[in-house]
């Protein structure tokens, strides 16, 4: 298909609130209600691993004894308090691969077992410094934290998690008699070690769900305190509104006793409101500045590595705009919905967003106005136009309530806008104006 045709564009605005974004966006997921008005961004909120592990503390998971240490002061008297000749020594950032990362500054690895002598050498590299790990990406994660832990003595690694199941519409717990490792390694090499356990709302975790996943991790030790910690784990999952629940690795140690020796915890947004205290320790340092400064706004913002900048209305369109853009050869630098409500204000804070990335060459606004009025967005393009000395080409594409009033707003404004006529033809525009 070479061009959407308004039609299509109006069915694509009907169907935008059913519609599942991609991965590389689902994290925000429009959530609109019926009268248009958007409730925020959806980012399935991630802490810490110290953050974590109080939590988890809290609903009876055995977890290893550490203190979160913010200056190389507080690293020291950490240390201290422990007592032991060798502790370990975590940086704290939102991104997995820690161990294996290198920060910017040379030093190799954001996990290391050290003498307590040596402890203020590393937090001084590691504190302030910048973590690049396989899931940081290339820029690498702020380290303002880390975590001086209490050196244990495992016998043995496993894997456990607990994820949402769309197939048994439910939680599902997935465990593995082999840990420390990734779980797509383990589902490649040892897949037969893996079981899946899915666990009924109505039912809760039963007795034998208890059972059947001690006895897939192959634990040693004492099998009722065992099912104590599954059971505790599951509560965790249950009582503060997890997407997300993964111990990796799940360890016994000398005397059998499971440890959740480290561990990812994410929250789900729309439970927010319960749960303030978990959701007050979220680490803005940690995401990208542009999604922060969106959020403030209520706009619903994801980077991207294109160069072609998108502000449209409705996660559907924007979506559908992202595609013709590509597949007329050009990369979209940017998801961006302003909503069905969106302000003035609010449109010129997404064209304040989209132009704070050097790599946009060009804007493509693209509205298909229904609850959205398309002179809005025209007198919010002509705002911030006019304070932002915008240098790159804008394309603007209107549709929909009020258009000929917004088209007579941009006529009158004396900007040099590029007008397109619809969707295919704002991309083709778009990508020809870089």
């Amino acid at each position: 298909i070479n061009k959407i045709n308004r039609s299509t564009e109006k069915r694509i605005l009907s169907f935008q609130i059913d519609i599942m974004l991609s991965s590389s966006i689902a994290r925000s997921i429009v959530r609109c209600t019926a009268s248009g008005k958007r409730l925020g961004n959806i980012r399935h909120l991630n802490l810490h691993e110290y953050q974590s592990s109080q939590v988890m503390a809290e609903c009876g998971v055995t977890v290893p004894f550490g203190i979160a240490a913010h200056t190389v002061e507080e690293a020291v008297a950490a240390a201290k308090t422990i007592g032991d000749e060798e502790v370990v020594i975590k940086s704290q950032i939102l991104a997995g691969g820690r161990g294996l990362g290198t920060f910017t500054n040379g030093l190799k690895g954001g996990v290391h077992i050290i003498k307590t002598s040596e402890v203020e050498d590393y937090a001084s590299k590691m504190l302030g410094g910048t973590l690049v790990t396989k899931q940081s990406g290339p820029a690498g994660k702020p380290v303002n934290t880390i975590l001086l832990a209490k050196k244990m003595s495992l016998v043995r690694e496993m894997y456990f998690g607990i994820v949402l199941d769309r197939e048994s519409q439910g939680p599902l717990i997935i465990a593995c008699s082999e840990g420390g490792t990734s779980i797509e390694d383990l589902a490649h090499n040892s897949p037969e070690k893996i079981i899946k356990v899915p666990v009924s709302i109505a039912e809760g975790l039963t007795d034998e769900k208890v059972m059947e996943v001690v006895n897939g991790l192959a634990v040693t030790g004492n099998k009722e305190a065992a099912g104590e910690q599954i059971r505790a784990l599951y509560k965790l999952f249950v009582e503060k509104d997890c997407t997300m629940v993964e111990v990796n690795p799940l360890a016994e140690d000398t005397e059998g006793n499971l440890i959740a020796a480290d561990a990812k915890v994410g929250f789900d947004d729309n439970a927010e409101f319960r749960q303030k205290d978990i959701f007050a320790q979220r680490d803005i340092t940690q995401e990208d500045s542009r999604e922060v400064a969106a959020n403030e706004y209520d706009l619903n913002y994801i980077g991207l590595d294109g160069n072609i900048g998108c502000m449209v209305n409705g996660a559907g369109l924007a979506m559908a705009t992202m595609d013709i853009i590509s597949l007329h050869g050009g990369k979209p630098a940017n998801f961006l919905d302003v909503g069905g409500s969106a302000t003035t204000t609010q449109i010129k804070a997404a064209f304040e967003i989209i132009t704070s990335d050097p790599s946009v060459k060009a804007i493509l606004v693209n509205i298909f106005g229904g609850i959205m009025k398309c002179d809005v967005i025209a007198q919010g393009i002509i705002e911030a136009s006019q304070s932002l000395d915008l240098q790159v080409p804008v394309i603007v594409r209107l549709e929909g309530t009020n258009v000929d009033a917004g088209k007579k707003l941009l006529a009158e404004s004396g900007l040099e806008l590029i007008s397109a006529d619809d969707l295919d033809d704002a991309a083709k525009k778009a990508v020809a104006a870089i």
